[in-house]
C-alpha cells in the first residue's frame, strides 16, 4: 500500500516562495487545523497536483495557484512542490514540480518548468534523477502508487468545491463512476460491437444482392450451355450425314478416276504406236542404206563376225602399242642426244670457275697471314710462327685475339653497369624530388581551386546576404511591432466596445416590445368586429390554453434538462429569463480566451520547431565534427603506422617528426662522404688504361700486371658504387619518410583545433540550444494543457447556447399565449360593458403603430451599428494577423540574413585556412626546387662524364673489333671454301666431261636402228584396219534390221490393248454421267456443310458469351459469395451473443459494486444521519430506457417505502454527509 510521508511547499497561493514550508504526515491519520487563508485547502491541492498534474478547480490556467508577483513585489515568482511516498513496493520516491508566474505588460503567464522523480539506487545507495514531460509524469505517480488516476482525482484529493458531485447530474456521475470502476474500456468495447454489428448487417444486405445477381448470371450461364449441347447434337448428325455422302462422292470420284485412266491410257498407247511408227520408217530406211554401202554381205554368223572383230582389235592394239612403245624411245634418244651438249659445255664452265676460285684462295690464305702478324706486332701479342700458316695455328691465334676483345668488352659493360648504377641512383633521387615537388604543386592547385569555389560561394553568400538585407531594408521591424501593438490594442478596445453593450439583449427587448405592441394592434383591431366574433373568440380560447399548457410543459422539461449544466458552467444559478444573456455573456469571453491561447500556442509551437531544428543542426555539426576529429585521428594513426611501421599514435606524432628530420640529416652526411671516397678511384683506371703505367709510381705494365691493376680497381669502385647506392636510397626513403610526416603536420595541426577548441564551442552552443529547446517544449506542453482546459469550458458553453435559445423563444412564447389567453377571457368576461366608440380605437390604433413602426427602425438602426462594430473589429483582427505574419516573414528573413552572415563568416576563416595552408606549400615548395635543379645538374655532369669516357673505351673496342672483323672474314672465306670442297668437285667435273661425251656417241646409233623398225610396224597396222572395218559394217546392217523387226512386234502388241481397253467415245459417255452425279452429291454436301457452320458458329458464339468476366467461375463465384454469405450471418450472430453477454456482465458488475457500496453507505449513514427524515441513502444504477441496455446513475434517498432522489431535494448539510459517504466507500474501494 502506498502511503505519503512529508510534502514541501514554496511559492503556492499563499505560501511564500522564499521560505520552505515543510508538512509531516503521521499514521495512521493526520490533521490539518487552521484559521481561513492559512493554506489547509492548498495542501490537499499541492497533493492532488502532485500526484495527478491536475490543477485546482477556477485557478484560471494556474494563473491563481502560484503566489501572485504583485504581492511578492516582483515580475516573476516560481513555485515548487516536493511529495515523499512510498511506493505500492514500498519504495521511496520524491516528486518534484516546479512552475513559473511572469507578469507581462498586460497579462500574467503560467508555465510548468520542471517534473522530476528522485529515486534511490538500492545498490550504490546514491539519488538517481528522472526527468519527465508533464504527460508523462501524470501517468508514472498513478503507477506506482498503485491507485489510478481517476480514484486520487475524485476520491483521495477531491478538492472541497466538487467533492458534491455525487449528487450532480446522472451523465457526470456515469462518467465518474466509469472512470472509478475502469468501465470505460467495456463501453467502447460494446459501442465498437454494436457498430461492427451494424456495418455487417448491411453488408449482408449487400453479399445477398451479390448473390441474387450471381443467381441470375448462373441461370444465363445455364441457357447458354443448354444451346451449346443442343447445337452440338444437330451439329453430330449433319456430320453423320455428311459423311455417308462424303463415302458416295468418294465412290463416284474413283469411278471417275478409273475412266480419267482408262481414257489416258488410250491417249498413251495412241500416242506411242505413232511414235514407234515413226522410229521403224526411220530405221528402215537407215537399214536400205547401210546395205547399199556394203562392200561384201558376209554369210558369217553374228558370233563369227564378232569374234573376227575382237581378234582384229587386239593385232590392232597390239601394233598401236609397239609403234607408240618405239615412239617414245625415239624421243628419250633424240632428248638425251639434244641435251647431252649443254652439260657438256655447262661441265666446261664450271671447271674453269673452280679453277679460278682455288687461285684466289691460295691469295686470301696469304693475306691472313699478314694480318695476324701485323696484329701481334701492333698490340705486343708475342711472337708469331713462321709463313705460311695452317689452318689451325691461324685458328689459335685468331682466338687469342678474339679473348683480348672479349677483355675488353666485358670492361666495357662493367663501365657502362657501373655508370648507370650510379646514374639510376641520382635519377631515381631526382624522380623522388619531382614528384613531391609536382604532389605540393597540385596541393596548391587545388587549394587555389577550392578558393576560386571558396569565393564563388562567398559570392552567391553575399548575394544572398544582401538580397536579405534589401528584404530587411524595406521592413521596418520596430514599426512592425508597434503595428501589431496598436493593432492588438485595437482589436482588444473594439472587442470591449462590442462586449460593453449588450446589443443582443437591447435588440430582444426592442423586439419584444414591437411584439406587445403588435398584440395590443392585434386586440385594438379585435375589438372593431368584437360583436361578430364572440363565438370564434371561445374556440380560440380553448385552443390557446391548450397550446399554452403544452408549451409550458415543454420549457418545464428544457428547464430540469439544463439547470444542473448552466449552474455548473456558471457556478451560479440566474433566473430562467436570464439564462440567454448569462450564457451570451459567459461565452464571448472563453472564446475570446480560447482563440487567444490557441494563437499562443500555435506561436509556441514554431518556436518549439525552430529550436528543434536548431538543435538539430548543432548535433548535427557537432556529429559532424567528431566524425571529422575521429577521421583525422584515424588517418593520422593509419598512417603513421604504415610510414613508420611502429606501433604510433597521433600523440606520438611530434616526436616521430623530429626523429625523421635527424635521420635525414644523418643520412646525407653519410651520403656526401661516401660519393668523396668514390670519386678517388675513378682517375686510376684512366691512367692506366691510357698510359699503361701505375699511376702511383708510373712504373710500366705488362698486359697482365694492368688488368690485374684495373680489376682491382673496379672492383674497389663497385663495392664504393653500391655503398653510395645503399646510402642513396637510405636517404631518399628518410626524405621521403619525412616528406610524408611533414605532410601530416597541417592534418595534426586541424586535429588538434578540433579537440580543443572547435568541438568544445560546439558542445557548449548544443547545451545552450538544448536548454532553450527544452524552456519552449515546456512552454508549449503548458499552453497545450491550459488550452485544452479551455476548450472543454468552452465546448460546455457553446454546448448550452441553442438550448438556452430554445427556452427563451419557448418562453416568450408563453408569454405571447398568456396575454392572448387573458385578453381573450377578458373579452368575454366584459363583452357589452364600457365599450370604446370607433374613432377612439382608431385614435389608438395608429398611436400604437406609429410606436411600433419607431421601435422597429431603432432596432434596425441597432442591428447595422452591431453588424458595423463586427465587421470592424474582424477587419481589425484580419490587419493584426496579417502583421503578425508580416513580422513573422520579417523573422525569417532576419533568421536568413544571420545564417548567410554566419555562412561568410565560416568562408572567410576556411579562406584564411586555405590561404595559410597554400602559403606553407608554396614555401615548402622552393627548397623542393632548388634540390630538383641541382640534382638534375649533378646527373646531367656525371652522365657527360661517364658517356665520354664511355665512348673512348668503345672507340678503342671498334677499332680492336674492326681489325677482328677483318681478320675473321678472311677466316671464313677460307673456311668456306675448304667447306664446300670445290677442289674435289673440279677434278670430279673433269672426269664427268668425258663420260658425257662418250654418251652422246652411244645415242645416235640407237636413234638410226629405232627408226627402222618404227616404220615396219605402221605399214602392218595399216592393212588390219580395212578388215576391220568391213566387219564393222555387216554388224551394223544386221543390229539395224533386227531393230525395225522389234519396232513392227511393238506396234502391233499396242494395238492389241487398244482392243482390249475399248472405244474411247464409251468411255467419255460413261465419264460425263459420272461427273454429273458427283456435281449433285457435292450441293447436297455443301448445303449441309453450311447448315454445319451456322451451328458450329452459334455454339463458338454461345462458348464466347460464356467466356465473358459475368460468366468466368460463375459456380465457384456463386458458391463463395453463398459462404460467405452464410458465414457474415453467423458472425453477425455470434457478435450479437457477444454483445449481449458483454453487456449483461457489465451490467452485474455495476449492480454487484453498487450492492457493495450501498451496503458500507447505509451503515456509514444510520451511523452518522440522526436526523428522522432519511433512513439511508443508496446509488442506484438503473438501465435507461426499454430497448437499450445502457446504464446511468443517480443518487437517492429513503424514506419508508418512499424512494426519491436526493438531487435538488436534500440540505446542504445532507449534501456534505453524503458525499463525505460516498467518498469514503469509494477510497476503500479505490485502494484495495
Amino acid at each position: 500500500m502506498s502511503t505519503v510521508d512529508k510534502m514541501l511547499i514554496k511559492g503556492i497561493r499563499s505560501f511564500d516562495p522564499d521560505n520552505k514550508n515543510v508538512i509531516t504526515f503521521f499514521k495512521p491519520l493526520t490533521l490539518i487545523v487552521g484559521p481561513n487563508g492559512a493554506g489547509k485547502t492548498t495542501i490537499i491541492e499541492c497533493l492532488k497536483l502532485s500526484c495527478t498534474g491536475e490543477l485546482p478547480p477556477n485557478s484560471r490556467s494556474g494563473h491563481t495557484f502560484v503566489h501572485d508577483p504583485k504581492v511578492a513585489g516582483e515580475t516573476e515568482t516560481k513555485g515548487q512542490i516536493k511529495l515523499r511516498f512510498k511506493t505500492a513496493a514500498g519504495k521511496d520516491v520524491v516528486c518534484i514540480r516546479s512552475f513559473q508566474l511572469t507578469q507581462k505588460a498586460s497579462k500574467m503567464e503560467f508555465k510548468a518548468i520542471e517534473s522530476v522523480l528522485q529515486t534511490i539506487n538500492p545498490h550504490t545507495g546514491e539519488k538517481v534523477c528522472l526527468s519527465y514531460r508533464c504527460a508523462d509524469m501524470d501517468r508514472e505517480i498513478p503507477a506506482l502508487m498503485g491507485v489510478s488516476k481517476a480514484v486520487l482525482e475524485n476520491v483521495i484529493f477531491v478538492h472541497q468545491d466538487e467533492s458534491n458531485w455525487p449528487l450532480q447530474d446522472p451523465s457526470t456521475l456515469k462518467k465518474k463512476f466509469d472512470d472509478i470502476f475502469s468501465a470505460t474500456r467495456y463501453t467502447k468495447a460494446l459501442e465498437v460491437i454494436k457498430k461492427l454489428h451494424k456495418d455487417q448487417a448491411q453488408e449482408i444486405k449487400t453479399f445477398r444482392l451479390k448473390l441474387e445477381n450471381l443467381q441470375t448470371v448462373k441461370d444465363q450461364a445455364y441457357k447458354l450451355r443448354e444451346n451449346i449441347a443442343q447445337d452440338q447434337e444437330k451439329s453430330d448428325a449433319s456430320k453423320s450425314q455428311m459423311e455417308q455422302w462424303k463415302s458416295q462422292i468418294q465412290g463416284i470420284e474413283n469411278e471417275i478416276r478409273h475412266m480419267k485412266t482408262n481414257l489416258d491410257e488410250l491417249r498413251g498407247l495412241q500416242g506411242q504406236i505413232s511414235t514407234k511408227a515413226t522410229e521403224r520408217s526411220t530405221l528402215f530406211t537407215l537399214q536400205q542404206q547401210q546395205y547399199a554401202t556394203l562392200s561384201e554381205e558376209n554369210e558369217d554368223t553374228d558370233e563369227e563376225l564378232m569374234e573376227w572383230q575382237t581378234k582384229f582389235e587386239e593385232r590392232i592394239a597390239i601394233l598401236e602399242t609397239k609403234i607408240s612403245k618405239l615412239g617414245r624411245e625415239m624421243d628419250d634418244e633424240a632428248a638425251t642426244s639434244s641435251s647431252l651438249p649443254q652439260k657438256i659445255s655447262e661441265l666446261t664452265h664450271e671447271i674453269g670457275k673452280l679453277q679460278a676460285e682455288a687461285d684466289a684462295h691460295i691469295s686470301i690464305k696469304h693475306e691472313r697471314d699478314s694480318d695476324i702478324k701485323r696484329i701481334f706486332t701492333k698490340h705486343n701479342f708475342g711472337p708469331v710462327p713462321a709463313f705460311p700458316f695452317t689452318n689451325d695455328v691461324a685458328m689459335n691465334l685468331t682466338n687469342r685475339i678474339k679473348a683480348r676483345l672479349s677483355d675488353l668488352e666485358n670492361d666495357l659493360q662493367e663501365k657502362k653497369k657501373s655508370s648507370d648504377d650510379q646514374l639510376d641512383v641520382l635519377w631515381k633521387h631526382y624522380l623522388k624530388v619531382n614528384a613531391r615537388y609536382s604532389e605540393i604543386d597540385g596541393q596548391i592547385q587545388s587549394k587555389i581551386e577550392s578558393m576560386s569555389g571558396l569565393s564563388r560561394r562567398t559570392k552567391d553568400k553575399e548575394k544572398e546576404r544582401d538580397a536579405a538585407e534589401v528584404e530587411l531594408s524595406k521592413l521596418n521591424l520596430s514599426r512592425l511591432d508597434e503595428r501589431e501593438r496598436h493593432l492588438q490594442i485595437e482589436v482588444e478596445r473594439k472587442t470591449l466596445a462590442l462586449g460593453e453593450r449588450d446589443y443582443d439583449l437591447i435588440i430582444n427587448q426592442k423586439r419584444t416590445d414591437i411584439f406587445s405592441l403588435e398584440h395590443k394592434i392585434k386586440t385594438l383591431q379585435r375589438e372593431k368586429d368584437n360583436i361578430n366574433r364572440d363565438a370564434d373568440d371561445r374556440v380560440k380560447l380553448g385552443l390557446k390554453k391548450d397550446a399554452l399548457e403544452s408549451s409550458k410543459q415543454k420549457l418545464n422539461d428544457l428547464v430540469n434538462e439544463h439547470k444542473d449544466k448552466i449552474k455548473s458552467v456558471l457556478r451560479w444559478a440566474p433566473a430562467e429569463k436570464d439564462w440567454k444573456k448569462e450564457i451570451s455573456q459567459a461565452f464571448w469571453p472563453v472564446d475570446k480566451e480560447y482563440n487567444e491561447l490557441k494563437s499562443k500556442s500555435l506561436e509556441a509551437e514554431q518556436e518549439f520547431k525552430l529550436a528543434q531544428s536548431k538543435v538539430s543542426d548543432a548535433k548535427e555539426q557537432l556529429t559532424k565534427l567528431r566524425k571529422d576529429l575521429d577521421a583525422k585521428r584515424r588517418f593520422l594513426d593509419s598512417k603513421l603506422q604504415s610510414i613508420s611501421q611502429i606501433s604510433a599514435d597521433v600523440d606520438m606524432f611530434p616526436k616521430v617528426l623530429q626523429d625523421a628530420k635527424n635521420k635525414r640529416d644523418e643520412q646525407k652526411r653519410l651520403e656526401s662522404l661516401a660519393n668523396g671516397m668514390r670519386q678517388m678511384f675513378l682517375p686510376f683506371e684512366e691512367v692506366a688504361r691510357d698510359r699503361h703505367v701505375c699511376p702511383c709510381c708510373e712504373r710500366a705494365f705488362t698486359p697482365d700486371e694492368e688488368d690485374e691493376f684495373v680489376k682491382k680497381q673496379r672492383m674497389h669502385s663497385a663495392s664504393t658504387a653500391e655503398r653510395v647506392k645503399a646510402l642513396a636510397i637510405e636517404s631518399s626513403d628518410a626524405e621521403t619518410f619525412l616528406q610524408q610526416l611533414d605532410k601530416l603536420r597541417t592534418i595534426y595541426d586541424d586535429y588538434k583545433k578540433l579537440l580543443e577548441e572547435t568541438i568544445p564551442l560546439a558542445e557548449k552552443n548544443l547545451n545552450q540550444r538544448l536548454a532553450d529547446e527544452s524552456q519552449k517544449e515546456q512552454t508549449f506542453d503548458d499552453l497545450l494543457g491550459v488550452l485544452a482546459q479551455v476548450k472543454m469550458d468552452r465546448d460546455a458553453v457553446e454546448a448550452l447556447l441553442k438550448p438556452t435559445d430554445t427556452i427563451d423563444r419557448h418562453a416568450r412564447e408563453i408569454q405571447q399565449l398568456e396575454e392572448e389567453v387573458q385578453d381573450l377571457e377578458y373579452k368575454l368576461d366584459s363583452l357589452g360593458q364600457g365599450v370604446k366608440s370607433l374613432d377612439e380605437i382608431q385614435l389608438e390604433l395608429d398611436s400604437v403603430q406609429r410606436a411600433r413602426d419607431t421601435l422597429i427602425i431603432e432596432v434596425d438602426d441597432l442591428r447595422d451599428q452591431h453588424r458595423r462594430l463586427n465587421d470592424d473589429l474582424a477587419s481589425a483582427q484580419v490587419r493584426w494577423h496579417t502583421v503578425r505574419e508580416e513580422k513573422i516573414k520579417a523573422s525569417h528573413i532576419l533568421d536568413r540574413f544571420k545564417e548567410a552572415e554566419a555562412e561568410l563568416v565560416r568562408l572567410a576563416e576556411e579562406k584564411e585556412q586555405l590561404t595559410i595552408e597554400k602559403k606553407l606549400l608554396e614555401e615548402s615548395l622552393d627548397p623542393l626546387s632548388k634540390e630538383k635543379e641541382s640534382l638534375l645538374q649533378e646527373y646531367n655532369a656525371l652522365k657527360e662524364r661517364f658517356d665520354e669516357e664511355y665512348h673512348r673505351l668503345a672507340e678503342r673496342k671498334r677499332d680492336f673489333q674492326q681489325e677482328l672483323d677483318a681478320l675473321g672474314r678472311l677466316n671464313m672465306k677460307i673456311k668456306e671454301y675448304l667447306d664446300s670442297k670445290k677442289l674435289e668437285k673440279l677434278n670430279e667435273f673433269q672426269e664427268m666431261l668425258s663420260l658425257k661425251q662418250s654418251q652422246l656417241q652411244n645415242c645416235e646409233a640407237r636413234k638410226q636402228a629405232i627408226s627402222v623398225e618404227l616404220n615396219k610396224s605402221k605399214e602392218l597396222l595399216q592393212g588390219q584396219g580395212q578388215l576391220k572395218r568391213n566387219i564393222d559394217d555387216n554388224l551394223n546392217y544386221r543390229k539395224t534390221k533386227a531393230e525395225v523387226d522389234r519396232l513392227t512386234r511393238d506396234i502391233e502388241s499396242l494395238e492389241e490393248r487398244m482392243l482390249s481397253i475399248g472405244s474411247s467415245s464409251t468411255i467419255e459417255a460413261d465419264l460425263k454421267r459420272h461427273s454429273q452425279e458427283r456435281e449433285r452429291l457435292n450441293s447436297e454436301f455443301n448445303r449441309c456443310q453450311g447448315t454445319l457452320s451456322v451451328y458450329q458458329s452459334n455454339i463458338l458464339k454461345h462458348k464466347q458469351e460464356l467466356k465473358q468476366t459475368q460468366y468466368k467461375d460463375i459456380e465457384k463465384r456463386y458458391t463463395s459469395q453463398l459462404l460467405q454469405l452464410k458465414t457474415t450471418e453467423m458472425a453477425n450472430k455470434d457478435l450479437d451473443r457477444y454483445y449481449s453477454a458483454l453487456d449483461k456482465a457489465l451490467m452485474r458488475f455495476h449492480t454487484m459494486k453498487m450492492e457493495e457500496i450501498n451496503k458500507i453507505i447505509k451503515e456509514l449513514w444510520q451511523q452518522t444521519y440522526r436526523g428522522q427524515d432519511i433512513d439511508y441513502i443508496s446509488i442506484n444504477s438503473d438501465s435507461e430506457g426499454a430497448g437499450t441496455r445502457s446504464y446511468s446513475y443517480r443518487v437517492v434517498m429513503q424514506t419508508g417505502d418512499a424512494e426519491l432522489e436526493m438531487r435538488g431535494r436534500c440540505s446542504a448539510g445532507q449534501k456534505t454527509s453524503t458525499g463525505g459517504d460516498i467518498l469514503s466507500e469509494l477510497w476503500h474501494i479505490g485502494l484495495g
